[in-house]
């Protein structure tokens, strides 16, 4: 469906969620290239066994590990901390999310799900950023899904528990997944870095579904099994996207399959897209010293 010889020698790239599923083929496909490798995710037991498996599958040792998690905004601050030791970063792959979390609070009185699959992300990336900037030509990738399609964007109650169904919550992730893409991409323009969404579609073999319970992981196991496409694919197109020369200058893109989609509608609302970035600011606690955006006004 899409492929590239491309190399990333001497690139940094990090994966969110790398331990397992479409992260870690991801992050195979990158090493394969040459690149330094970060897999993040919080269970550091997993981590070691992934670095492993990425080494011994791509023949490359420039592979490491770092904890993250991202119902943690404190650990979230202190993987950026660790990753400003870094020489550079080229590539950040905003692959982690779930699904069928417990519908509760986080320490940081944020929605579970929410701030698994959105807030956590929003907080690494602009944290990360100005490193990315140093760094340019560089990229982001936000990972998002078709279930964004019946997702909405309540500011009021987006955290509220109790109120929505697990679909709904996931749902309204991953819509603001991409309406923070779009709000980026608009803010980077000029500065060398890229943003794109990227939909993986279902794929077998992945433990996506470990949060749900049982009966339903049975019944979403099969439907990945009969329409889903290999994890592995899933892992190229992630390495295509990281590393595909014509993608150097393309931003602002919703990508499924490896080919340009139809992103959600909401993506042309600049209104919307800029008071959810306004939002999340304050709600992930954005301090003066971490505001990078106060030097361009």
């Amino acid at each position: 469906m899409c492929d590239t010889t491309a190399r990333l020698d001497g690139k940094v790239v990090v994966v969110t969620g790398g331990s397992s599923g479409l992260g870690l083929e991801a992050a195979k496909n990158i090493a394969k290239r040459g690149a330094r490798v970060v897999i993040a995710s919080r269970n550091e037991t997993k981590l070691q066994k992934a670095q492993a498996e990425i080494v011994n599958t791509s023949g490359n040792y420039n592979v490491a590990y770092k904890l993250l998690d991202l119902g943690s905004l404190k650990s979230v601050r202190s993987f950026v901390n660790d990753m400003n030791g870094e020489e550079r970063l080229d590539v950040l792959i905003n692959n982690a999310g779930a699904i069928g979390l417990p519908d509760r609070l986080t320490a940081d009185e944020l929605n579970l799900t929410m701030q698994v699959n959105f807030f956590g992300a929003f907080l690494l990336t602009f944290l990360l950023l100005p490193k990315l900037k140093a760094s340019a030509p560089s990229r982001i990738i936000n990972g998002s899904a078709a279930s964004m399609y019946i997702g909405s964007i309540d500011f009021n109650n987006w955290n509220d528990i109790g109120t929505h169904t697990a679909i709904q919550v996931v749902a309204s992730s991953k819509l603001a997944m991409v309406l923070f893409n779009a709000e980026l991409a608009k803010r980077l323009k000029g500065t060398g870095v890229t943003a794109n969404s990227f939909d993986p579609f279902i794929a077998p073999g992945t433990d996506v579904f470990f949060g749900l319970p049982s009966y339903l992981q049975d019944v979403s196991r099969i439907i990945a099994s009969l329409i889903g496409q290999p994890k592995e694919e899933v892992g190229r197109q992630l390495g295509y996207l990281a590393a595909a020369p014509n993608l150097e200058m393309v931003s602002g893109e919703h990508y499924k399959f490896c080919g340009k989609f139809p992103s959600h509608w909401l993506v042309n609302d600049g209104v919307l897209t800029k008071k959810l970035w306004e939002e999340s600011k304050k709600l992930v606690h954005i301090s003066p010293e971490e505001d990078w955006e106060l030097g361009n006004k």
